[in-house]
Protein backbone atom coordinates (compact mmCIF):
# COMPACT_ATOMS: atom_id res chain seq x y z
CA UNK A 1 0.00 0.00 0.00
CA UNK A 2 1.56 3.60 -1.56
CA UNK A 3 0.62 5.58 1.97
CA UNK A 4 -0.41 9.08 2.22
CA UNK A 5 2.72 12.09 2.86
CA UNK A 6 1.97 10.96 6.69
CA UNK A 7 3.61 14.68 7.29
CA UNK A 8 0.72 16.57 5.94
CA UNK A 9 -1.81 14.10 8.00
CA UNK A 10 -4.30 15.02 10.87
CA UNK A 11 -3.11 12.03 13.14
CA UNK A 12 -4.62 12.91 16.93
CA UNK A 13 -3.14 13.71 20.20
CA UNK A 14 -2.52 10.37 22.29
CA UNK A 15 -4.94 11.72 24.93
CA UNK A 16 -7.43 13.19 22.27
CA UNK A 17 -11.16 11.22 22.58
CA UNK A 18 -12.36 11.34 18.89
CA UNK A 19 -16.02 12.14 18.64
CA UNK A 20 -18.16 9.28 17.02
CA UNK A 21 -16.03 6.17 18.20
CA UNK A 22 -14.77 7.64 21.97
CA UNK A 23 -11.19 6.16 21.11
CA UNK A 24 -7.52 7.36 22.22
CA UNK A 25 -4.77 6.73 20.79
CA UNK A 26 -3.52 5.88 24.46
CA UNK A 27 -6.54 3.21 24.60
CA UNK A 28 -5.55 1.03 21.70
CA UNK A 29 -1.56 0.96 23.07
CA UNK A 30 0.02 1.15 20.13
CA UNK A 31 -2.71 -1.20 17.97
CA UNK A 32 -2.14 -0.75 14.85
CA UNK A 33 -4.79 -3.53 13.23
CA UNK A 34 -8.21 -3.18 13.48
CA UNK A 35 -10.86 -6.06 12.78
CA UNK A 36 -14.40 -4.44 12.24
CA UNK A 37 -17.82 -6.27 12.69
CA UNK A 38 -20.83 -4.46 11.92
CA UNK A 39 -23.06 -5.68 14.35
CA UNK A 40 -21.99 -4.25 17.92
CA UNK A 41 -23.24 -7.43 19.67
CA UNK A 42 -21.02 -9.27 17.67
CA UNK A 43 -17.50 -7.59 19.27
CA UNK A 44 -16.93 -8.96 22.34
CA UNK A 45 -17.12 -12.72 21.73
CA UNK A 46 -14.86 -11.64 18.19
CA UNK A 47 -12.48 -9.89 20.53
CA UNK A 48 -12.48 -12.71 23.17
CA UNK A 49 -12.62 -15.60 20.62
CA UNK A 50 -9.03 -14.06 19.58
CA UNK A 51 -7.32 -13.67 22.48
CA UNK A 52 -7.45 -12.07 26.17
CA UNK A 53 -9.87 -9.07 25.69
CA UNK A 54 -10.97 -6.07 27.52
CA UNK A 55 -13.86 -3.72 26.72
CA UNK A 56 -12.93 0.14 25.80
CA UNK A 57 -16.50 1.49 25.13
CA UNK A 58 -19.55 1.87 23.36
CA UNK A 59 -21.15 5.19 21.68
CA UNK A 60 -23.60 5.29 18.89
CA UNK A 61 -23.01 1.61 16.70
CA UNK A 62 -19.39 1.58 17.66
CA UNK A 63 -18.61 -0.56 20.34
CA UNK A 64 -14.93 -1.18 21.00
CA UNK A 65 -12.68 -4.09 22.86
CA UNK A 66 -8.77 -4.99 22.69
CA UNK A 67 -7.77 -7.83 22.25
CA UNK A 68 -4.34 -9.19 22.67
CA UNK A 69 -3.07 -11.76 19.73
CA UNK A 70 0.53 -12.65 19.95
CA UNK A 71 0.85 -10.46 22.66
CA UNK A 72 0.39 -7.10 20.11
CA UNK A 73 -2.54 -5.18 20.91
CA UNK A 74 -5.79 -5.68 18.42
CA UNK A 75 -8.74 -3.39 17.76
CA UNK A 76 -11.71 -5.05 17.84
CA UNK A 77 -14.65 -2.00 16.85
CA UNK A 78 -17.98 -2.62 15.38
CA UNK A 79 -19.46 0.29 12.35
CA UNK A 80 -23.05 -0.28 12.43
CA UNK A 81 -24.72 -0.98 9.28
CA UNK A 82 -24.00 0.63 5.91
CA UNK A 83 -21.10 2.63 4.23
CA UNK A 84 -21.20 6.20 6.48
CA UNK A 85 -20.88 4.84 9.62
CA UNK A 86 -18.01 2.82 8.31
CA UNK A 87 -16.23 5.81 6.59
CA UNK A 88 -16.93 7.55 9.81
CA UNK A 89 -15.07 4.84 11.48
CA UNK A 90 -12.56 4.61 9.34
CA UNK A 91 -11.77 8.43 9.44
CA UNK A 92 -10.88 8.38 13.35
CA UNK A 93 -9.30 4.80 12.95
CA UNK A 94 -6.92 6.23 10.47
CA UNK A 95 -6.31 9.73 13.55
CA UNK A 96 -5.62 7.06 15.97
CA UNK A 97 -2.71 5.09 14.07
CA UNK A 98 -4.73 2.15 13.10
CA UNK A 99 -3.02 1.18 9.33
CA UNK A 100 -4.53 -2.03 8.92
CA UNK A 101 -8.55 -3.03 8.70
CA UNK A 102 -10.35 -6.44 8.12
CA UNK A 103 -14.53 -6.14 7.89
CA UNK A 104 -16.02 -9.42 9.24
CA UNK A 105 -20.03 -9.43 8.77
CA UNK A 106 -23.10 -11.45 7.30
CA UNK A 107 -24.17 -11.63 3.56
CA UNK A 108 -26.78 -13.81 1.47
CA UNK A 109 -25.63 -15.28 -1.47
CA UNK A 110 -26.91 -15.18 -5.23
CA UNK A 111 -25.05 -18.03 -6.50
CA UNK A 112 -25.82 -21.76 -5.81
CA UNK A 113 -22.16 -22.86 -5.05
CA UNK A 114 -21.70 -20.57 -2.32
CA UNK A 115 -23.71 -22.18 0.71
CA UNK A 116 -24.98 -21.26 4.37
CA UNK A 117 -22.45 -21.27 6.21
CA UNK A 118 -19.56 -20.94 3.83
CA UNK A 119 -17.22 -17.81 3.92
CA UNK A 120 -17.29 -15.70 1.16
CA UNK A 121 -13.60 -13.24 1.02
CA UNK A 122 -13.70 -10.67 -1.01
CA UNK A 123 -11.25 -9.00 -3.60
CA UNK A 124 -13.49 -6.50 -4.77
CA UNK A 125 -17.04 -4.94 -4.27
CA UNK A 126 -19.87 -3.35 -6.30
CA UNK A 127 -20.31 0.11 -5.39
CA UNK A 128 -24.37 -0.05 -5.28
CA UNK A 129 -23.96 2.56 -2.73
CA UNK A 130 -23.57 6.47 -2.34
CA UNK A 131 -20.49 6.81 0.53
CA UNK A 132 -17.72 5.84 -1.56
CA UNK A 133 -19.17 8.37 -4.30
CA UNK A 134 -18.21 11.35 -1.54
CA UNK A 135 -14.45 10.04 -1.60
CA UNK A 136 -13.99 9.24 -5.59
CA UNK A 137 -15.03 9.75 -9.09
CA UNK A 138 -17.54 6.69 -10.16
CA UNK A 139 -14.51 5.13 -12.16
CA UNK A 140 -12.76 4.34 -9.25
CA UNK A 141 -12.67 0.62 -8.12
CA UNK A 142 -13.51 -1.09 -5.08
CA UNK A 143 -10.84 -3.60 -4.52
CA UNK A 144 -9.02 -5.08 -1.47
CA UNK A 145 -5.57 -4.93 0.07
CA UNK A 146 -3.81 -7.98 -2.10
CA UNK A 147 -1.63 -9.41 0.67
CA UNK A 148 -4.33 -9.46 3.25
CA UNK A 149 -7.08 -10.94 1.17
CA UNK A 150 -4.82 -13.89 0.36
CA UNK A 151 -3.55 -14.40 4.08
CA UNK A 152 -7.75 -14.87 4.45
CA UNK A 153 -7.99 -17.67 1.84
CA UNK A 154 -4.73 -19.29 3.27
CA UNK A 155 -6.20 -19.48 6.81
CA UNK A 156 -9.57 -20.20 5.24
CA UNK A 157 -8.18 -23.41 3.54
CA UNK A 158 -5.56 -23.81 6.31
CA UNK A 159 -8.93 -23.94 9.08
CA UNK A 160 -10.30 -26.73 6.55
CA UNK A 161 -13.58 -23.93 6.56
CA UNK A 162 -15.55 -23.72 2.63
CA UNK A 163 -14.96 -20.29 0.67
CA UNK A 164 -15.03 -18.79 -2.38
CA UNK A 165 -13.15 -15.96 -3.28
CA UNK A 166 -15.33 -13.00 -5.17
CA UNK A 167 -16.60 -10.07 -5.67
CA UNK A 168 -19.65 -8.58 -2.98
CA UNK A 169 -22.17 -6.56 -4.61
CA UNK A 170 -22.58 -3.51 -1.53
CA UNK A 171 -26.06 -2.07 -1.45
CA UNK A 172 -27.10 0.97 0.58
CA UNK A 173 -30.35 -0.75 1.59
CA UNK A 174 -31.36 -4.63 2.69
CA UNK A 175 -34.59 -4.43 -0.11
CA UNK A 176 -34.82 -2.47 -3.01
CA UNK A 177 -31.02 -2.39 -4.00
CA UNK A 178 -31.07 -6.00 -3.08
CA UNK A 179 -33.76 -6.99 -5.02
CA UNK A 180 -35.77 -8.46 -2.28
CA UNK A 181 -39.74 -8.69 -2.23
CA UNK A 182 -40.57 -9.19 1.08
CA UNK A 183 -40.44 -5.46 2.43
CA UNK A 184 -43.23 -3.99 3.96
CA UNK A 185 -44.64 -2.77 0.19
CA UNK A 186 -43.59 -5.91 -2.03
CA UNK A 187 -41.89 -2.26 -4.30
CA UNK A 188 -38.92 -2.57 -6.22
CA UNK A 189 -38.23 0.69 -7.90
CA UNK A 190 -37.15 -0.16 -12.02
CA UNK A 191 -33.59 0.24 -11.99
CA UNK A 192 -33.33 -3.00 -9.19
CA UNK A 193 -35.97 -5.27 -10.94
CA UNK A 194 -33.75 -7.87 -12.70
CA UNK A 195 -30.83 -6.74 -10.89
CA UNK A 196 -30.38 -9.94 -8.75
CA UNK A 197 -29.66 -11.95 -11.99
CA UNK A 198 -27.51 -9.33 -14.08
CA UNK A 199 -25.38 -9.93 -10.92
CA UNK A 200 -25.26 -13.45 -10.89
CA UNK A 201 -24.64 -13.86 -14.30
CA UNK A 202 -21.51 -11.58 -13.97
CA UNK A 203 -20.25 -13.89 -11.35
CA UNK A 204 -20.97 -11.68 -8.03
CA UNK A 205 -21.04 -13.79 -5.09
CA UNK A 206 -23.12 -12.38 -2.73
CA UNK A 207 -25.25 -8.89 -1.25
CA UNK A 208 -23.66 -6.77 1.72
CA UNK A 209 -23.59 -3.48 2.63
CA UNK A 210 -20.27 -1.84 3.96
CA UNK A 211 -17.31 -3.32 1.92
CA UNK A 212 -17.42 -0.58 -1.12
CA UNK A 213 -17.44 1.76 0.84
CA UNK A 214 -14.48 -0.06 3.09
CA UNK A 215 -12.15 -0.76 0.63
CA UNK A 216 -12.60 2.62 -1.28
CA UNK A 217 -12.55 4.84 1.61
CA UNK A 218 -9.57 2.96 3.31
CA UNK A 219 -7.59 3.36 -0.32
CA UNK A 220 -7.90 7.35 0.29
CA UNK A 221 -7.02 7.20 3.66
CA UNK A 222 -3.63 4.85 2.94
CA UNK A 223 -5.45 2.30 5.07
CA UNK A 224 -4.81 -1.36 3.71
CA UNK A 225 -8.18 -3.17 3.54
CA UNK A 226 -9.66 -7.11 3.25
CA UNK A 227 -13.37 -8.03 4.10
CA UNK A 228 -15.46 -11.38 4.17
CA UNK A 229 -18.62 -12.74 4.94
CA UNK A 230 -20.17 -15.19 6.45
CA UNK A 231 -23.34 -16.94 4.57
CA UNK A 232 -26.63 -16.59 6.30
CA UNK A 233 -29.76 -16.34 3.38
CA UNK A 234 -29.54 -18.28 0.25
CA UNK A 235 -30.88 -15.79 -2.29
CA UNK A 236 -30.94 -18.55 -5.48
CA UNK A 237 -33.40 -20.34 -3.18
CA UNK A 238 -35.68 -17.48 -1.17
CA UNK A 239 -35.08 -14.17 0.63
CA UNK A 240 -35.24 -15.95 4.40
CA UNK A 241 -32.23 -15.25 6.71
CA UNK A 242 -30.84 -18.53 7.79
CA UNK A 243 -31.86 -20.35 11.25
CA UNK A 244 -29.81 -19.26 14.01
CA UNK A 245 -27.67 -22.51 14.09
CA UNK A 246 -26.45 -20.88 10.97
CA UNK A 247 -25.64 -18.19 11.82
CA UNK A 248 -23.90 -19.14 14.54
CA UNK A 249 -21.64 -21.48 12.32
CA UNK A 250 -21.09 -18.56 10.34
CA UNK A 251 -19.83 -16.69 13.09
CA UNK A 252 -17.88 -19.25 14.54
CA UNK A 253 -16.07 -19.82 10.98
CA UNK A 254 -14.74 -16.28 10.65
CA UNK A 255 -13.83 -16.38 14.11
CA UNK A 256 -11.86 -18.95 13.51
CA UNK A 257 -10.65 -17.16 9.92
CA UNK A 258 -9.21 -14.36 10.90
CA UNK A 259 -7.56 -15.34 14.08
CA UNK A 260 -5.55 -17.88 12.04
CA UNK A 261 -4.39 -14.64 9.87
CA UNK A 262 -3.80 -12.59 12.44
CA UNK A 263 -1.57 -14.71 14.35
CA UNK A 264 0.29 -15.10 11.26
CA UNK A 265 0.50 -11.32 10.38
CA UNK A 266 1.55 -10.17 14.00
CA UNK A 267 3.89 -12.95 14.49
CA UNK A 268 7.46 -11.71 15.28
CA UNK A 269 6.26 -8.13 14.21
Amino acid sequence: MIRRDETMANFSKPEEILYHTQLSGNMLLGADTAILPGDPGRVPSLAQALGPAVELGSHREYTSWLAQVQDKPVLVCSTGMGGPSVAICLEELARLGIRRVIRVGTAGSIQEELKLGDIAIFKGAVRLEGTSTHYVPLEFPAVADFDLTQLLAYAARTEKIPFQVGICVSSDTFWPGQERYDSFTGYVPRRFRGSLEEWQALGALCYEMETAALFVTSQTLGLSAASLCGIVAQRTEDEHIAPHEIYQQAEERFQRVVKCSLEWLLEGK
